[in-house]
């Protein structure tokens, strides 16, 4: 490779301008040091690049070869520095986001929606995972913030909290009745290994739009049944390993409540879909449930009491130097925090 990147420039120009003294004039130096450049540049590869006339200098077939791989390298280094400049004027950057599908929908939505506005050459990237597998990617540094429900943190992890939410259980009045029927309603879990689509399909809704209001024309949904309801029930939770599940699970000891038949289920939406149809009780957050959801019946089970509220925030390392981007992000969120 030749050591003096300025011959390379030299001859750009020279084609580009179209000859020795165009060249001289753009690059504000003499015509002989021109053709000197040149000349060294032809002899360290050993080619002959320009064919020299008293019209002007023509590319030889060599140096078409040599001046298209130098216009593109060139436009390659122009391009990463005007990247850089973008970077520093906080034009342009990279920002990695780890969130569960939920908490996206639901959050995260909302604080990126004028971000992106507003600094739309900003890259950015979200992977969807539970707040557990966010926590690991965030130590192992392949995302640089996570939205998290809060739980036990490494020590390397900052925590900034946004807002608390409220885990209930939810139902239909006709499902809790039946529960007290003589013959009770029918659950199959293996029934869900097949299309969800065709379930949700072939599962009447109860079409009650007079109101938002929750139903409570059951008078079983009293927190006198609640934990009756509870055991007796097709329960349907977030699966064990999520930090939602084990806070549902820890209320469920505390209270002595064993429920029989528990089926697992990793989306959060279709707890409530699943709850909407009569199909059992969910766990699901209470900030997390569609209106329409309200309206076709879905109604919150009474307990004796609440379950403990919660914490969801953005999580990210503590030690490490912020991005520019990461810094510009969470500045926009404190600005917005309550």
């Amino acid at each position: 490779m030749i050591d003096n990147l300025n011959y390379y420039r030299v001859f750009l120009t020279v084609v580009e301008a179209g000859g020795i003294s165009q060249a001289a004039s753009r690059l504000y130096i003499s015509q002989p040091a021109v053709s000197k450049s040149i000349r060294n540049l032809e002899e360290e590869l050993n080619v002959q690049l320009l064919d020299r006339s008293t019209h002007g200098a023509k590319l030889t077939e060599q140096g078409s070869i040599l001046y298209e791989h130098l216009k593109m390298a060139f436009e390659n280094i122009a391009e990463a520095e005007l990247r850089l400049q973008r970077l520093t004027a906080f034009e342009t950057g990279e920002l990695r986001i780890g969130a569960s599908t939920s908490l996206c929908k639901y959050v995260l939505m909302n604080y990126l929606k004028d971000f992106i506005t507003e600094n739309p050459h900003i890259k950015l990237s979200i992977d969807c995972h539970s707040s557990v597998n966010t926590i690991k990617l965030l130590e192992e540094e392949k995302i640089d913030l996570g939205l998290i429900c809060h739980t036990a943190l490494p020590s390397s992890l900052e925590y900034l909290p946004l807002a608390e939410i409220h885990d209930i259980f939810v139902t239909t009045s006709g499902y809790v009745d039946h529960l007290f029927d003589e013959e009770p309603v029918e659950t199959n879990p293996w029934l869900f290994a097949g299309n969800m689509t065709s379930v949700l399909q072939k599962q009447p809704l109860n079409q009650n739009t007079d109101s938002d209001a929750v139903s409570t024309s059951s008078r079983y949904l009293s927190p006198l049944y609640a934990k009756e309801i509870l055991e007796k029930c097709n329960l349907m939770m977030l699966e064990p390993e999520n930090v939602t599940r084990k806070h549902i699970d820890h209320y469920l000891y505390e209270h002595n409540i064993s429920p029989v038949q528990i089926l697992d289920i990793n989306n959060h939406d279709l707890l409530t879909d699943f709850a909407s149809i009569g199909m059992g009780v969910s766990a699901v957050v209470k900030e997390f449930i569609p209106k329409e959801s309200i309206k076709n019946g879905l109604t919150e089970l009474p307990l004796p009491e609440p379950i403990a509220p919660r914490s969801i925030g953005f999580a990210y390392r503590k030690n490490k130097k912020k991005s520019q981007a990461l810094e510009l992000f969470l500045s926009k969120v404190k600005s917005k925090a309550i």
